[in-house]
C-alpha cells in the first residue's frame, strides 16, 4: 500500500444470513419461506485467479506493511504459491535498490515547504515531543521536510508494541529471492508518494496533530487491525478503511479505489505471461471496489485458498 509502511488500508460489511417463517392461527397457514443460506466467506488472505482466457492460474495475496516480526510468517500454501509463480508483483519493486534508496527524496514536501512552516511553534513542539517519546530513529530536522501524512505513518509504526518489526512483503521477497523469482512492482515510489501532494499539506499537518493528541486511541485501533489481519478477516478489516490513517477519509478514491482500478487494468495482460503472485496491501482486496470484486467483474474467477 502507500510508500511508508504504516499505510495499511482496510474494509467493510459482515454478511448476515436470515431465515424467516410466518404462521397465522386464524387463517390458513402461510407457506414457510426460507431465504437461501449464503455460506460464510472463507477467512483468508490468499486467492486464486483463473478463467477468462488464462492458460494458468495466478494468485493474489493481502499483505500488511508493518507487523511484529514474530507475526510475519508464511503459510505452507503461500510458500507453495511463491514456488510455482514465475514472477512476484508488489505495489512497488522492492528488489530495485536504486528505486528504494531514491525514494527518500519523494518523501519531502515540494517547494521546500517544512512542517514547521505549517504549524505554530507550540504545535511543532508537540510534534517534536511525540517523536522524542516514540524514539523514532530519524532526526526531527529530517522529518521536518517530510509530508505530514508520512510522519503520521512513522509514528504509527512505533505503536506496534514490539521492538522488532517486519512487513509481509519482506518475508515474501526473501522466499521469492531464495527461489530466484523475478520481483516487480505495479507502481513506482514516485507515483505513490505523489499521491500525498494531492492532499493539502496544511490538512495533513492538522491531522498529524490530531493523531498525536489521540495516539492512545490510534494504538488501540492498530492492535485491533493487527488482530483482524492475523485472523485473515478481510470483512472486519474493511471497517477500518477510513480509520487507519488520519488523512485518508476524504481521499479514498485517490489513495485506494483509483489505484485498485489501475491495477486491475494491468493484471489481465500480465497474467497472460503465466502464473504470477500479486502481493498488495490487504486493504485493497475486499469491498465492491476492491481488487477481488473488480477482477470478478472482468470475468475472472477469484476463489479463496486456505492459508493457515
Amino acid at each position: 500500500m502507500i510508500f511508508k509502511k504504516g499505510m495499511l488500508l482496510i474494509f467493510v460489511s459482515l454478511i448476515a444470513v436470515v431465515s424467516i417463517s410466518q404462521t397465522n392461527k386464524k387463517r390458513p397457514p402461510v407457506k414457510t419461506v426460507t431465504k437461501k443460506v449464503v455460506p460464510k466467506p472463507v477467512k483468508t488472505l490468499l486467492w486464486e485467479i483463473s478463467g477468462n482466457g488464462l492458460r494458468e492460474p495466478s494468485y493474489l495475496y493481502g499483505t500488511m506493511h508493518v507487523l511484529c516480526a514474530e507475526d510475519a510468517r508464511l503459510s505452507e500454501n503461500l510458500k507453495s504459491t511463491i514456488g510455482k509463480s514465475k514472477k512476484v508483483y508488489f505495489e512497488i519493486d522492492m528488489d530495485d535498490m536504486t528505486e528504494m534508496m531514491g525514494g527518500l527524496k519523494y518523501m519531502r514536501m515540494n517547494d521546500g515547504v517544512k512542517l514547521s512552516d505549517l504549524l505554530t511553534k507550540e504545535e511543532y513542539a508537540r510534534v517534536e515531543a511525540a517523536f522524542k517519546k516514540s524514539k523514532t530513529p530519524m532526526p526531527i530536522s529530517m522529518i521536518n521536510r517530510f509530508k505530514p501524512a508520512l510522519v503520521s505513518s512513522l509514528l504509527g509504526e512505533q505503536s506496534m508494541g514490539c521492538t522488532q518489526q517486519k512487513g509481509m512483503e519482506q518475508v515474501i521477497m526473501k522466499e521469492a529471492s531464495d527461489k530466484n523469482k523475478t520481483i516487480l512492482g505495479l507502481e513506482t515510489i514516485q507515483f505513490q508518494s505523489s499521491l500525498f501532494d494531492s492532499i493539502p499539506y496544511e490538512k495533513q499537518a492538522k491531522e498529524l496533530l490530531t493523531y498525536i493528541d489521540s495516539m492512545d486511541n490510534y494504538k488501540g485501533m492498530t492492535m485491533e487491525m493487527v488482530a483482524a489481519y492475523k485472523a485473515q478477516d478481510l470483512e472486519k478489516l474493511e471497517q477500518w478503511v477510513s480509520k487507519s490513517d488520519p488523512a485518508m477519509e476524504d481521499y479514498m478514491d485517490l489513495m485506494l479505489y483509483g489505484r485498485n482500478r489501475k491495477w486491475v487494468q494491468q493484471m489481465p495482460n500480465l497474467m497472460m505471461e503465466g502464473t504470477l503472485l500479486f502481493a498488495v496491501g490487504a486493504g485493497h482486496l475486499p469491498g465492491d471496489q476492491g481488487v477481488i470484486s473488480l477482477l470478478r467483474k472482468k470475468g475472472f474467477k477469484v476463489n479463496p485458498i486456505v492459508n493457515k
